[in-house]
């Protein structure tokens, strides 16, 4: 991954509503969710999550497949995995798995 792709993604989360979307679609991973329950389960007009979705799409950090006149969202980990990756692949001097005990920080982090 290059920097110019990870600002990319970083710019399709850069609000709110996206980052409930991703998170939703995660938990939900792998199967995903069609627009119309994401909409019901985050209290969105579809309009607004027709939007967030494209944008989203257009970056690469959900897809998107038809079924029928429906549309089902799945995040798409791998992305998710490499930005992660990215992020975090010079600590400590090109030597991550010296930076923090992952399950440690995992446990610390999640508030949900």
């Amino acid at each position: 991954m290059d920097k110019e792709l990870a600002t990319t993604l970083f710019e399709s989360l850069a609000s709110g509503i996206r980052l409930d979307i991703f998170r939703l679609l995660v938990k939900h991973a792998p199967t995903g969710l069609v627009a119309g329950e994401v909409a019901s389960i985050l209290d969105l007009p579809p309009n607004k999550l027709s939007f967030h979705l494209k944008a989203m799409t257009y970056a690469g950090m959900i897809n998107m497949t038809q079924e029928g006149r429906y549309k089902r969202y799945r995040a798409n980990l791998s992305v998710m995995q490499a930005l992660i990756d990215y992020l975090t692949d010079q600590c400590c001097a090109g030597n991550p798995e010296q930076c923090f005990d992952a399950d440690k920080a995992l446990a610390c982090c999640d508030s949900d």
